[in-house]
């Protein structure tokens, strides 16, 4: 669409991706991720950290499913989305603004880790002619099991048949 901003962020995972499902069908995941740039200061001759970037972000449909089976808290990846600016009062009517991503594109950095690629089977969800391959991080920590709450219409397996609702997460 025209006029978004899209941008693309390398940082890694400050947690485990959440998947959820919308009360018709569709998944959606939300992870958060972290980039710090560094800078190498001449005077101490080292490099140090400056200021982290957190965003929270958001993938859509098989997209999701596969950022859940295969990225885990801690992993480097790659990120391109759409920037969102969001406005709300919080609970002490304090008006407050987040950022948050729409993310379009996201795998595993392999600058300093391997990923096995695994296609998904053909039909299985691609959307838009988007490749839906499946990265997977093989020094990932196993998953814990789901037993996130639910609520608000929103769960954390898929419905058995897809009803109608609205598709938006409740985070």
């Amino acid at each position: 669409m025209a006029g978004e901003t899209v941008i693309t962020v390398v940082g890694n995972l400050v947690d485990d991706p959440e998947l959820r499902f919308t009360p018709s069908g569709a998944a959606v995941a939300k992870f958060r991720i972290a980039s710090t740039p560094r800078v190498y200061d001449k005077q101490a001759n080292e490099w140090k950290d400056c200021d982290a970037l957190f965003l929270t972000c958001s993938v859509w449909r098989q997209a999701a499913e596969n950022v859940a089976e295969s990225l885990a808290k801690g992993v480097r990846v790659i990120v391109q989305g759409r920037l969102k600016q969001r406005s709300y009062e919080d609970r002490e009517g304090v008006k407050r603004t987040v950022y948050e991503l729409d993310v379009d594109e996201v795998g595993p950095s392999l600058a300093r880790a391997t990923a096995k690629v695994t296609r998904n089977p053909s039909g299985g969800g691609q959307q838009q002619g988007r490749n839906s391959s499946e990265s997977r991080d093989p020094w990932a920590s196993a998953r814990p099991a789901n037993g996130q709450q639910q609520g608000g219409g929103w769960s954390t397996t898929p419905p058995a048949a897809p009803g109608a609702g609205p598709d938006e997460p409740p985070f």
